[in-house]
This record gives structure tokens, sequence and C-alpha cells, in this order.
């Protein structure tokens, strides 16, 4: 076909996805109706993870017949629940999270400093005494997860105030 001066038409191979959209960015496009988190969007109302790459999916969802009654359930709750990633929830720290690492890592401090054996924790009688009249008593695990998770934190403070002692 060169030999005669054809050419051949330009291919037409180009993908139509938007390369660099970020879920963010169809935030700002599709206002409430989505929300981002750990680059992911949502549907806020349906609380399904969307394809943020190509518009014409997110137009087709907040088209369907699914989305138009789950849009109405959820503006009648008045509660704006939005899903989260797995990563986004586990790093939320509550003050009840908290409260719960300072008591049991007090717990193993007064074993400690009481030469109380840490296997005494799993006793039936012991166990019911801190779920009973203990704020999250219950939340204390058994001794070899005392053991394995609280006890270095406490032997390394321990160490630290004995040194700072020391000058």
């Amino acid at each position: 076909m060169e030999r005669f001066g054809v050419k051949s038409a330009p291919s037409r191979n180009r993908s139509k996805t938007a390369l660099y959209v970020t879920p963010q960015d169809r935030v700002t496009e599709f206002g409430s109706e989505l929300h981002e988190d750990g680059g992911k969007l949502f549907c806020t109302s349906c609380n399904v993870v969307l394809n943020h790459v190509r518009k014409s999916a997110i137009n087709d969802h907040l088209k369907s017949k699914t989305h138009t009654k789950r849009k109405a359930e959820f503006e009648e709750q008045n509660v704006r629940k939005k899903q989260r990633t797995l990563t986004a929830s586990l790093q939320c720290n509550s003050t009840a999270q908290t409260e719960k690492t300072t008591v049991i890592q007090d717990f193993v401090k007064m074993c400690l400093e009481a030469n109380i054996p840490l296997e005494k924790a799993d006793h039936p009688s012991v166990r019911a005494f801190l779920s009973r009249y203990v704020k999250n008593g219950s939340s204390i695990p058994k001794s070899d997860q005392l053991r394995k998770a609280y006890l270095p934190d406490g032997y390394d403070n321990e160490n630290q105030l004995i040194n700072t002692e020391d000058r």
C-alpha cells in the first residue's frame, strides 16, 4: 500500500478510561452522592464500591433503580453512615480502646510490683472479680497474651525508670 501512496487510517485503540482521575476527583464532581476512603470510591447511600476510573459506570449506578430505592431509604433514616475500609477502621483509636490498654498495662505493672505471677489472672475467681468490680476488667486477656503483648512494654518502661534514677 505504501508503494501506491495510500496510507492506512490511524488506529483507534486508545482506551476510553481516564488514567489520572482519583476517587477524590469523582467525589468533588458528583458531590454528596459519593465518598472516598482508602483510595476507594463508595456510593454513600448504597455502601458499594464503584469504579472511579470510568465515569459511565458511576452514571449508570446513579441512574439505576436499586440506587434510587436505596437513596430514598437512606434519606428517610436521616443517619449518615459511611462505609470505611478495614485499614481506616483499624487505625481509629477510640477512648474505649485507649482505656482498655491503660487498664491492662496498669494490671501488669501491679502484678509485677506485687510479685504476683501473671498465671493468677487465669483463675476463675480473679476473672469474676475483674469483670464485676474493675472498669474494663473483663477486657484483661489471659496470662499468655499478657506475657507476649504487654510484659515487654512494662519491662521497657521499668528499665527506663531505673536508668533515669541511677543518673
